[in-house]
C-alpha cells in the first residue's frame, strides 16, 4: 500500500500547496516521487518522532495540513504525548501515517510491530483511524482524512485490490451479503484477504464486511445484518483490547442486538516468545486462512441469547 499512498499524496499536494510532508528518516525507494514533487514541503525530521509531531502541530496551527510518516510503531508510540496534547486537543490537521501495521515488519520483532495502535489512538479526542483492507482504498483514505482536516491515523499494510463491493454503511464496507448467510465475518485491515481465502475453501455462506474507520460507526443496516445472520466473527491483526472486536461488541450490547454467538480472532502477541515473518505470527494467533476456516465451520445454530 506504500506505493498507492505515495501516489495519492503526490496528487493531493500538487493541487494544494498547504500540504506538507514530514518523514522520520524513512521512505527510501518509496517516497522519492513525493520528495521531487513537494520540494521544500518535503521535510526529513530525522530519527526524532516526538519533534516531528510537535513541529507538525506548529505548522498546522499556522494553516498547513501536515502528514507525518514513519514505521507504524515509531509514529504511534514514540510521539503519543505530542499527538495527544499538541494535535488532538487542539483539533489540528496533522495526519499520522504508519507503514507495516500489525505484524507487518515480521522478523524485525516486537519493537517493529504495531498490534495495539488502534487501541492507543482511537480513544483520543477528535481522531479518526483509517485502516484500508485493500490497496485501492488507500487513495480514498488519504483524500478523506485530508478533506476532513482533523487529526487522523492511517495504518498501511499489504493487500490486493478490492475483490467485490456491495455497499458502504457507516464505518463498514459490505463485500459479500447473503440472504441465507450462516453468520457474518468482519475484518480490520489487510487480514481480510485471509478471510476471503478461508471462504474459498467452503460452500457455507457468510456475509463479509471490512471496517475502514474507527471509532466505529455502526448503522442500523449493519446491526440488522449481524442480528439476522446470528453468528458474528471479528478478525483483526490487533490485540483484543480497544480493537474491532471490543468496539463492535460494546455498540451491539448498547443497541440490544441479539446474536447467536460472538467470536473475536485477534493478535495473540508472542505466545511462544518467538519472532518470525508476518505469516508466522498470523498462524500463531489463529489468523491464517485455515484457522479462520476452522472457526467458521465450527459454528452451529445456537439459541439466541
Amino acid at each position: 500500500m506504500r506505493n498507492e499512498f505515495s501516489k495519492a499524496i503526490e496528487q493531493l499536494a500538487l493541487a494544494d500547496d498547504k500540504i506538507l510532508f514530514i518523514t522520520g528518516d524513512l521512505g527510501y525507494k518509496a517516497l522519492e516521487n513525493v520528495q521531487a514533487s513537494l520540494g521544500p514541503r518535503f521535510i526529513n525530521a530525522g530519527v526524532a518522532e516526538q519533534n516531528m509531531v510537535g513541529m507538525a502541530a506548529g505548522m498546522a496551527y499556522k494553516g498547513y495540513k501536515v502528514i507525518c510518516y514513519s514505521i507504524a510503531p515509531f509514529v504511534v508510540y514514540r510521539c503519543h504525548e505530542q499527538f495527544r496534547n499538541d494535535v488532538c486537543l487542539h483539533n489540528l490537521p496533522v495526519f499520522l501515517v504508519g507503514n507495516g501495521g500489525g505484524y507487518g515488519y515480521g522478523i524485525m520483532g516486537s519493537t517493529h510491530h504495531a498490534i495495539e495502535d488502534i487501541a492507543v489512538l482511537s480513544p483520543l479526542q477528535n481522531v479518526t483511524c483509517w485502516v484500508p483492507a485493500f490497496a485501492d482504498e488507500v487513495e480514498e483514505c488519504v483524500s478523506g482524512m485530508v478533506a476532513a482536516g482533523r487529526p487522523a491515523y492511517l495504518r498501511l499494510g499489504y493487500g490486493p485490490n478490492t475483490p467485490s463491493l456491495e455497499s458502504v454503511s457507516g464505518s463498514f464496507k459490505i463485500l459479500q451479503r447473503h440472504e441465507d448467510a450462516e453468520g457474518t465475518v468482519l475484518a480490520l485491515g489487510p487480514i481480510a484477504a485471509n478471510v476471503l481465502k478461508a471462504l474459498e475453501k467452503t460452500t457455507r455462506k457468510f456475509n463479509v464486511l471490512t471496517a475502514l474507520t474507527l471509532p466505529l460507526q455502526v448503522t442500523d443496516e449493519v446491526a440488522d445484518l449481524l442480528e439476522n445472520a446470528g453468528h458474528v466473527v471479528t478478525v483483526e491483526e490487533h490485540v483484543s483490547i480497544g480493537g474491532l472486536g471490543q468496539q463492535l461488541s460494546l455498540q451491539l450490547l448498547e443497541r440490544g442486538t441479539r446474536l447467536k454467538s460472538f467470536r473475536s480472532l485477534r493478535a495473540a502477541g508472542y505466545p511462544q516468545g518467538l519472532y518470525g515473518d508476518q505469516s508466522f505470527h498470523q498462524q500463531q494467533s489463529g489468523l491464517d486462512p485455515d484457522s479462520i476456516l476452522n472457526v467458521l465451520t465450527s459454528l452451529r445454530s445456537y439459541a439466541v441469547f
